[in-house]
């Protein structure tokens, strides 16, 4: 059985990709900061599936948080096979409304520890000749738009420049870029949802199920759904100056309220 390691597994996203992978028979590493939900989850997973649902409590905006799971991921007698980098969070605010600190912390678990596990991750799976990683970015990416959409868009580069290198040596690399998902998300933000529409939301099971069928066929991006594959077509044709000032407008109206 092959073991995967979910980051941010409790909820959303990351919570889809471990009951689907629990299903497909994987043994799991739970990755979250909360012990009593991630006690809850693994037991739960465990006795539906019959997998085997470790637990690491860590808190990836801390040095002490990443080194734990970097050195979970550089366990060469226990190796993870799968690495979803799902972690992650929304500030509520425009830019200079929103504090240097939490700015900072933001960066930290997007880009410092997504780097870090990555590259503790792929260090393994390279030389076992497999593996993979998913990389949980946003179709935020794509648009310019404040410092959420910036570090996503630094976890797509990033994800298609490894995948680049590690080419030819059996690990796969895959940038998820979703829209917006029924998670926790938007409301420990403190943002609300009441005015996006109902067409813009997707469903976090279908859309996994739709991102490890992207990652089996060798994707380095996957925007898992036609609606907002249209959507990010329609942006590549945009000239950039319109689509800051589109962005701008759309954020005010679909982002934080």
């Amino acid at each position: 059985m092959t073991t995967a390691l979910i980051t941010g597994s409790t909820a959303g996203i990351g919570a889809a990709f471990a009951r689907r992978l629990a299903a497909q028979g994987h043994n799991l590493v739970l990755v979250a900061r909360d012990t009593k939900r991630l006690g809850e989850q693994a037991t739960e997973l465990h006795d539906r599936h019959g997998i085997e649902a470790d637990v690491l409590a860590a808190d990836l905006s801390t040095e002490e948080g990443i080194a734990a799971v970097e050195q979970r991921l550089g366990d060469r007698t226990h190796p993870v096979d799968l690495l979803v980098n799902n972690a992650g969070f929304g500030n509520k605010g425009r830019y200079l409304e929103v504090s240097m600190a939490d700015e900072l912390t933001m960066l930290k678990v997007h880009i410092e520890a997504v780097l870090r596990l990555t590259s503790a991750a792929t260090e393994s799976m390279r030389s076992r000749g497999r593996g993979g990683v998913i990389n949980v970015a946003s179709v935020a990416a794509f648009v310019p738009r404040g410092t959420y959409g910036a570090s996503k868009a630094w976890v797509v580069q990033f994800t298609q420049g490894a995948a680049r290198d590690l080419g030819g040596s059996g690990v796969r690399l895959m940038a998820l870029c979703p829209g917006f998902v029924r998670t926790e998300f938007h409301q420990r933000a403190g943002m609300g949802t009441d005015n996006i529409p109902g067409w813009m939301w997707l469903d976090a099971d279908k859309l996994v199920a739709a991102a490890l069928a992207d990652l089996a066929r060798g994707k380095t991006v996957s925007i898992p759904d036609p609606r907002y594959k249209a959507l990010m077509g329609v942006v590549k044709l945009t000239p950039r100056g319109l689509l800051g000032g589109m962005s701008s407008r759309t954020g005010r109206k679909y982002g934080p309220q």
